[in-house]
């Protein structure tokens, strides 16, 4: 039997509920832990949005995103195939940004980061991703985002 918080990420109106209150203009009611990324259909061309939780901001321009759902997630599919975005987090609104996926080693060490400044946050997230999508943490792709000035 899946947990509440699998269900809740395999529930539509729940990952999209916080996308109202970015559009709203909103976003700083979730003090930079979410942010609203606006990217482009890999085959329709049209615009997309979903929100995700920050792994990591090393940077006022750079943050890091964890595809939880591995390859299999639109928004990461098709930040492969164009990773031109527009990112909404805190007071900032679209603002124009670049996706990089980070490299096996890099991604370990940002993950072993969050894992020491949020241990509680990590385990529920650990298990959650396990449990939905049968993969461990440690495999889920990370995104760094540049944010342009």
């Amino acid at each position: 039997m899946a947990s509440s918080g699998a269900k809740l990420l395999q529930s539509r109106w729940f990952v999209r509920s916080p996308i109202w209150l970015f559009r709203a203009r909103l976003g700083f009611l979730f003090g930079g832990r979410l942010l609203l990324l606006e990217h482009r259909g890999r085959k329709s061309g049209a615009r997309r949005y979903v929100a995700l939780e920050t792994v990591s901001r090393p940077g006022p321009g750079t943050v890091i995103i964890a595809s939880g759902f591995g390859g299999k997630a639109q928004w990461y599919r098709n930040l492969l195939a164009e990773p031109q975005c527009r990112v909404s987090i805190g007071t900032r609104y679209r603002v124009p940004a670049r996706a990089r996926v980070l490299d096996p080693d890099t991604a370990a060490l940002v993950l072993a980061e969050y894992r020491v400044r949020h241990p509680r946050a990590y385990r529920e997230l650990s298990g959650v991703i396990e449990e939905a999508t049968g993969q461990g943490i440690e495999t889920v792709p990370l995104v760094e985002l540049t944010l342009a000035s």
